[in-house]
């Protein structure tokens, strides 16, 4: 049986809605149930028991479910049961960036290992040449036996990595260069000279 959806309008956008803790499942189908385009994003996890490994799905956003909607009609999603609010600042909602959803959904959908990271605001940024992610842009994290590209959603301060061959990427700005400080300019020397202390 066709789920029915509500048509999706040139004034809709991506918002992250906080929900109660566990919840999100629930959130997804309410709101896909009354028509709404809805993006739970998950990761696989693995956890070892006394005698088992147990598989759980979870959320890679933890009580965070994302829904595109007008945010001029936003009661039908307050309403919802399990919804805590949208994310905003203050009272203001405000949207999720495309370009952000489409990476995480592209993440999602290639079939790489994702889970969740810390937040990064800085680092080397690059863009995937080849590969399953092929077009993504992301930060470059390090580890000791593997590179990841962390892809960020900046309102919600957190981020998602995904394992990368190092072949695959490009860097997409140049590197910066180590800054040089100039501390204090000491008194002229006889030559007329100024000696600059670093």
């Amino acid at each position: 049986m066709r789920r029915w959806r509500r048509p999706t309008l040139m004034s809709d956008s991506w918002y992250a809605l906080h929900v109660r803790p566990r919840f999100e499942n629930a959130v997804e189908t309410q709101l896909g149930g009354k028509g709404y385009e809805v993006f739970l994003p998950t990761y696989v996890s693995k956890r070892r028991w006394s005698d088992r490994v147990k598989t759980i799905v979870k959320p890679l956003f933890p009580g965070y479910v994302f829904c595109r909607f007008n945010v001029g009609t936003r009661l039908p999603i307050l309403i919802t049961p399990g919804v805590n609010s949208i994310v905003g600042i203050g009272k203001t909602p405000v949207p999720v960036d495309p370009e952000e959803i489409f990476a995480i959904r592209s993440v999602i959908n290639s079939g790489v290992t994702s889970f969740p990271c810390d937040y990064i605001r800085d680092g080397e940024l690059v863009q995937i040449e080849s590969g399953p992610l092929e077009g993504l842009v992301g930060i470059v994290q390090r580890t000791k036996s593997s590179d990841r590209l962390v892809v960020s959603l900046t309102l919600l301060m957190r981020s998602v990595a995904v394992e990368i061959d190092r072949s695959w990427v490009k860097r997409v700005t140049p590197p910066m260069p180590n800054p040089v400080w100039i501390e204090r300019a000491t008194r002229p020397r006889p030559s007329g000279g100024v000696m600059i202390a670093g």
